[in-house]
């Protein structure tokens, strides 16, 4: 995500970097069979293209013309598109043209975390509608269950657009059974909950449940930084630090849902103890909690605005923890570059966003695959950075899941 979740298209890919509209997943196939796919890659065009006529999606997707133009009726028809009329032209007759309708659907996101609910509502062009957190005082399942079930059904009657779905961003790693933390962000009461069947029961719209590094990838991905970029890693600042990565334009979780806990990776010998039981994580040096911790004095934890205070006062503190910080940063960069090839390195978060610029300015990354002379994208660039990224990377998990092609979906699969 750029400063706010945007439909304005992103950084144009040059050839070394290959543009994501030469991807598989935005070419169509005819047979009836494939009209779900179809479907997906209409509206995957049409949410980077802004608007397109039927010609131009027809050739773009490879699809008939005529299956674009049954798609494109069945979309009108449930109001996900805007008939914008006839562009003009110097000859012919001038082509209607079709934009998503960013009033067709909206979808929510929550982020459950110690002692807060973020909600976010996000409207089918990927603008924010509403942001707001309720406070938990009561972490167990039943009890937060029901204050979302609360939230949800409120939310509903305040927006008259269909709720395409809910999704959640939860503390990580993930385990076959439930959910647990490790870390400062451990929910209690959570480990044989089964997330994504009790929230889809509270809610009744399809739920998606990721961590917090996964849903900002995605969101990234569809309304930020990310935008026709088919590879690239995104680093996120929660209270410690993960990895989303987008590849081939889709998100990589792993078998169980654990891809990217870079956060437990030991990056100091014999280091700082970590709630995981390890010594020396990486979060326990590069982490909102880890700066938290370092600025703790006389037992007051920092909030945000406290921490960018400081930093505008220079305070030699926050600047030694930078100093410190960013050489561990750098060479996990270089890791993941190394690992994954990606077109650029995302970074964003809870971090604030002047603290997390200055630490991207002080890194000095070792050599790695990423070092190219010719490069369409840079590096290493900041993505969305505030308090709420979370919950607004939650709400872009229905986006994806119910607008992008994927090529692990059945094709018969039902409809939006």
């Amino acid at each position: 995500m750029t400063d706010s979740l945007s439909t304005k298209p992103g950084p144009t890919a040059e050839a070394c970097d290959p543009p994501r509209h030469s991807g598989r997943t935005t070419q169509g196939k005819n047979p009836e069979r494939s009209r779900e796919h179809n479907r997906r890659v209409v509206l995957e065009l049409l949410r980077r293209g802004g608007s397109l006529g039927r010609k131009e999606l027809a050739d773009m997707a490879n699809i008939s013309t005529q299956a674009v133009t049954n798609i494109i009726d069945d979309l009108l028809a449930e109001k996900l598109l805007l008939d914008l009329g006839r562009k003009r032209t110097l000859r012919g007759l001038p082509p209607i043209q079709y934009a998503i309708n960013p009033d067709g659907a909206i979808t929510i996101g929550l982020e459950i975390a110690v002692g807060s609910l973020t909600a976010a509502v996000l409207d089918l062009g990927g603008n924010p509608r509403s942001v707001e957190q309720i406070a938990l005082p009561d972490m167990t399942a039943s009890v937060v269950l029901t204050i979302i079930g609360d939230v949800v059904a409120r939310l509903r009657v305040k927006y008259a657009a269909p709720l395409m779905g809910i999704g959640v961003v939860m503390p990580g790693p993930f385990e076959i059974e439930g959910l647990s933390g490790v870390g400062p962000t451990t929910l209690p009461d959570w480990s044989e909950v089964d997330a994504v069947e009790a929230l889809t029961q509270t809610c009744g719209v399809p739920v998606f449940v990721d961590n917090d590094a996964n849903a900002a990838a995605v969101a990234e991905m569809l309304f930020g930084k990310g935008q026709n970029v088919s590879h690239f890693c995104m680093l996120y600042f929660g209270a410690g630090i993960g990895m989303g990565a987008i590849l081939a334009d889709q998100p990589l979780r792993g078998a169980f849902g654990n891809a990217g806990e870079i956060g437990h990776i030991v990056v100091e010998t014999n280091g700082l103890l970590c709630q995981c039981g390890q010594l020396g994580c990486l979060e326990r040096y590069v982490s909102l909690h880890a700066l938290t911790e370092a600025m703790t004095r006389d037992g007051v934890i920092p909030d945000s605005a406290a921490l960018i205070r400081l930093y505008d006062d220079r305070d030699p503190a926050i600047l030694a923890w930078l100093d410190q910080a960013a050489p561990y940063l750098a060479r996990m960069i270089s890791l993941l570059e190394n690992i994954f090839d990606p077109q650029t390195m995302i970074l964003g978060g809870k971090m604030p966003e002047a603290i997390l610029e200055d630490l991207i300015a002080r890194l000095k990354i070792p050599t790695s695959v990423a070092n190219r002379r010719l490069r369409a994208l840079p590096r290493v660039q900041r993505g969305h950075s505030n308090e709420n990224t979370a919950a607004l990377g939650a709400a872009a998990l229905p986006f994806f899941n119910a607008i992008t092609p994927q090529l692990h979906l059945p094709q018969d699969q039902a409809s939006l």
